[in-house]
């Protein structure tokens, strides 16, 4: 039951109790209250991708996979990367009695009613909503937390992050006139545009997809939560990244990235995090804004075919301002979000620095993440420090009284819902 629907009916019955007439009949012993819950489903910024300390997940055979090494297969559960750093253990959220991450880095709608193992590139883990009825046979469900949109049938936020920090690199170290392949063949070295993120067509078939599942996972809600009231929050996306890079970053040997090979200029964005050309930051910001103005119509459309259910749509695409990958000096160390972090195949050591290496060895480099996609996978997702700012955002939707709400952090630090 809502924490504030409990608190309003713990009155109620007192005042009834109170006006009971002494000869009343005893009231038949209730049964014991379940202890209330908190889940989160979704994608990896729910999951707690880039949080660290990941937890061991129960596979689709029912066996806890702690991490296989590196080189293990990408389909392994423990890639799910549900981390106890993830927003939904940050968060402030009085009444809840435990929390439970079913959440998935590299979820889809798909996977929300069906196994993740059935379908391509998936992780070896059961449906969600089989996962979430097992938590409702021992727990009330109060509240969850869902994330998705950002990966589906059309596009994925790992490929869009891919293609546009691989053109970076690939601009940065090597000729137009020059051979370079990836394991999928030549890369283009031009920013990214709006069409390569996503287009319209594209957000129309991800928006009715979302929808979908989302349906399906309310109606499960309504049959399995023990009192049938739960609050539902739809959280949308943040960008790691600025939209404009601090200028310290848009230079280096006096060449930038509009002209060919910058290698020194690439050395310098990659360790700060930042591998992107200038020209991308607008393409990306604006898939930012589709994903959440994706993740506000399927709310819109669920809200009219469910007007029982306590939906609320928590926009957090502001809660990184001033904290963003080489939005000032001394990224990453002070962003709220992960740089982008390559290992020299399944080493088990991240790259920091990418000076001195030759074409050959960034294009080894670049495709051990295509090769072993685990070794780079936190890359551009909240850091632990950015899950705690979701967190807040996450206690203030759990709390408002509206159905629409922006997390804000202010220039100060400071992080606002309203």
């Amino acid at each position: 039951m809502s924490v504030f629907r409990r608190s309003v009916l713990a009155a109620a019955l007192a005042l009834a109790t109170v006006a009971l007439p002494a000869a009343a009949a005893p009231a038949r012993p209730a049964a014991a209250a379940l202890p209330t819950a908190a889940v989160a489903l979704g994608d990896s910024f729910i999951s707690g991708e880039g949080a660290g300390a990941y937890a061991p997940v129960v596979d689709v055979n029912g066996v806890a996979q702690g991490f296989p090494g590196w080189s293990a297969a990408n389909a392994n559960a423990y890639f799910c990367h549900r981390s106890p750093n993830a927003s939904l253990f940050q968060a402030s959220l009085p009444g809840i009695s435990a929390r439970f991450n079913l959440a998935c880095s590299g979820g889809q709608p798909y996977d929300i009613a069906n196994a993740s193992s059935t379908r391509a590139k998936g992780r070896q883990v059961a449906a969600q909503l089989d996962q979430l009825r097992s938590v409702a046979r021992t727990h009330d469900i109060d509240l969850v937390l869902v994330g998705l949109g950002s990966n589906n049938s059309s596009f994925t936020f790992g490929s869009v992050a891919e293609k546009c920090a691989n053109r970076f690199i690939a601009d940065a170290w090597t000729g137009w006139w020059e051979f370079w392949a990836y394991l999928g063949g030549p890369v283009e070295q031009k920013p990214c545009t709006d069409a390569d993120l996503g287009t319209a067509a594209q957000f129309t078939a991800a928006t009715a997809e979302t929808t979908t599942a989302l349906r399906q996972l309310l109606a499960t809600l309504d049959e399995i939560d023990a009192d049938g009231q739960h609050r539902v929050v739809f959280q949308d996306y943040t960008n790691p990244l600025p939209f404009e890079l601090d200028q310290s970053y848009w230079t280096e040997d006096s060449r930038d990235d509009t002209r060919d090979k910058f290698r020194a200029l690439g050395a310098e964005r990659y360790a700060a995090g930042c591998p992107i050309h200038r020209a991308s930051l607008a393409p990306g910001h604006r898939f930012s804004q589709g994903l959440g103005t994706l993740v506000s119509s399927v709310r819109g459309t669920l809200a009219a075919e469910f007007p029982q259910d306590d939906l609320v749509y928590l926009n957090v695409q502001r809660a990184f301002d001033g904290a963003r990958l080489c939005e000032s000096t001394g990224s990453p160390g002070n962003a709220l979000a992960t740089p982008i972090r390559l290992m020299d195949g399944p080493t088990g050591t991240f790259v920091t620095s990418l000076s001195g290496y030759d074409k050959l060895d960034i294009q080894r480099i670049a495709n051990a993440c295509g090769t072993y996609f685990q070794t780079c996978q936190e890359s551009w997702h909240p850091s632990a420090a950015g899950h705690k700012v979701l967190g807040r955002c996450l206690a203030g939707a759990a709390a408002t009284g509206a159905r629409t709400v922006s997390c804000v952090r202010a220039p100060d630090g400071t992080v606002s819902v309203s």
